[in-house]
């Protein structure tokens, strides 16, 4: 034993002998002009931009490190002069074991809180697409074989450590500008010249504190002539507890999207144009909104619950099969595909509603003046785009609400006065106006096929049945404007009454027909009355 513990001193004193004089040795060991050359030319020709740095140092401590201050990566030309990379500091490591040795083998690039700007143009276009680019690709030309790919890989040899960095991201795309701001980004990447670069990382998205995870990331460089084109894979997951602010980014003010979002995504395809797949939920969805038409609180909300959807995304396209959520106890499921290139189209395919109550959207959140109770039965499709949704609005299906209520307050009036018209017109005719009062008017169900083409809904076949009433309607309704251009039969228990609903829903003007059984009393008797009648619904 004590032999033993005499040669592990002898060994270790040997150690510490090696490594102080290799760290004595390491200025004379290591030429920082030949180093600042070698890594300035080797940068610039795999990314093709130009690299720069004003000074490089050695540092011994914690490990052996060449430093270089203040690096910079241009900018592609096409989008300024500024700096597509920049950092105060970054770190080549030297090995330890050549070290010891007396030779310098150059290990781990560390970049310590890089700032990343990424710019996407109105075309689409990103402003790390010619990165790995030869000067003559960017502009235009020929380059040589490979362009810089094989470059790329080389630098990319040794590990490359990215420590509390910072990714600005705007996006000009669609006419509108949205920035964004990624922080605390921590990623390596290792591999060789000729196999992938494996990666993995975290960060957090700005606004909205979204944290995203990469694992399994693979980018093979090796053959790639821009960066853009380098085949890419990786697994995503993101999770977020509130996206409330970084929806109001990309949509603005309002409507506010609020709750909490979970994703597992599989990335594919390429840097420049990725795939991504996997499944969405969004816990706790409500959307919130002004409505100037509504009594305090004019600022409603609509709570979706959770909504669920595995989703494909390529080329700017979004599909997700199916959707489901849940409103008030009722059930929503569709198949979506959205088009988010410059104008963002909606289409939702097999949708089908079951079970929620109507009066949730139209008297709670929107409260509409047309408003009614009940269960909604809906199944058809719908298609829209979101910068001006009434007037794109197009779809086809059938509906069943009820049993329910009419309480919109303007459609108490317009269909109070056909209601009532049958029996009322006698009374009119002697002076005996009814008091009908804005009491809800109860229905067993409203049923209709519909067609909606540019925000206008056209329809044959609505029906309302009741008790002491049945009103059935054809003809159309701009979403937008108000305009309804209605024929309307409303048969009660006295009399069958015909009658013709234009303007607006907000000023509707009503033509009626009178029963068969006033035909010979003065029509203008009858036109005067109805026009007092009209009044009092008003």
């Amino acid at each position: 034993m004590p032999r033993l513990r005499t040669w592990l001193i002898i060994v270790a004193a040997a150690i510490v002998v090696l490594v102080v004089a290799a760290l004595a040795a390491l200025p004379s060991l290591v030429d920082t002009p030949r180093i600042q050359a070698l890594i300035a030319t080797q940068a610039s020709q795999a990314l093709g931009r130009p690299v720069k740095f004003s000074n490089v140092r050695l540092s011994v401590l914690p490990l052996p490190s060449v430093v270089l201050e203040d690096l910079e990566v241009a900018e592609d030309p096409a989008f300024g002069r500024g700096a597509f990379l920049r950092l105060e500091e970054a770190l080549v490591r030297l090995r330890l074991w050549p070290l010891l040795m007396f030779r310098v083998e150059l290990g781990d690039f560390v970049l310590k809180r890089p700032i990343v700007s990424l710019v996407q143009a109105p075309d689409g276009r990103w402003n790390f697409a010619t990165l790995g680019a030869s000067t003559g690709e960017r502009s235009g030309g020929r380059g040589r074989g490979g362009g810089g790919g094989p470059g790329a890989a080389a630098v990319l040899g040794s590990r490359i450590v990215v420590e509390d960095g910072v990714v600005t991201y705007e996006t000009r795309a669609g006419g509108a500008t949205a920035r964004y701001r990624i922080e605390d980004l921590d990623l390596t990447l290792t591999g060789g010249a000729a196999a992938p670069v494996s990666f993995r990382g975290d960060a957090t998205v700005k606004p909205g504190d979204l944290e995203i995870k990469i694992e399994q990331g693979t980018l093979a460089l090796n053959g790639a002539r821009v960066l853009a084109e380098a085949p890419v894979r990786a697994q995503v997951t993101l999770e977020g507890r509130q996206i409330r602010d970084l929806v109001a980014l990309a949509m603005g003010p309002e409507p506010t999207v609020a709750g909490g979002l979970k994703a597992s995504l599989a990335i594919g395809g390429t840097v420049g144009k990725p795939r991504a797949s996997g499944d969405v939920e969004l816990r706790d969805l409500a959307v919130t909104q002004t409505h100037p038409g509504c009594p305090e609180p004019r600022r409603r909300t609509l709570a979706l619950g959770t909504v669920k959807m595995n989703v494909a995304w390529e080329d700017a396209r979004l599909t997700a099969r199916p959707v489901t959520a849940s409103l008030g106890g009722g059930g929503v499921a569709a198949n979506l595909q959205a088009s988010l290139d410059r104008a963002t189209r909606v289409e939702l395919n097999d949708l089908d509603i079951k079970g929620v109550p109507v009066e949730k959207v139209l008297v709670d959140y929107l409260c509409q003046g047309y408003a009614v109770t009940g269960p909604l039965q809906l199944t058809g499709r719908l298609g829209l785009r979101l910068d001006d949704l009434w007037k794109t609005l197009d779809g086809q299906g059938q509906m069943k609400i009820g049993p329910g209520q009419v309480v919109g307050p303007q459609a108490l009036a317009m269909l109070g006065t056909l209601v009532r018209v049958g029996g009322a017109v006698s009374s009119l005719l002697t002076g005996d106006v009814p008091n009908l009062g804005a009491s809800p008017l109860d229905f067993d169900a409203i049923t209709a096929t519909y067609t909606i083409t540019n925000g206008v809904v056209s329809t044959r076949d609505f029906l309302l049945t009741g008790r002491a009433l049945r009103i059935g309607a054809a003809g159309t309704y701009a979403l937008a404007s108000g305009a309804v251009n209605l024929d309307v039969v409303v048969s009660t228990g006295r009399a069958e009454v015909r009658g013709k609903v234009t303007g607006t829903t907000a000023s509707p003007s009503i033509r009626v027909a009178p029963p068969t059984s006033l035909r010979e009393v003065d029509p203008g008797a009858v036109q005067r009355g109805l026009e007092e009648l009209l009044k009092r619904f008003r």
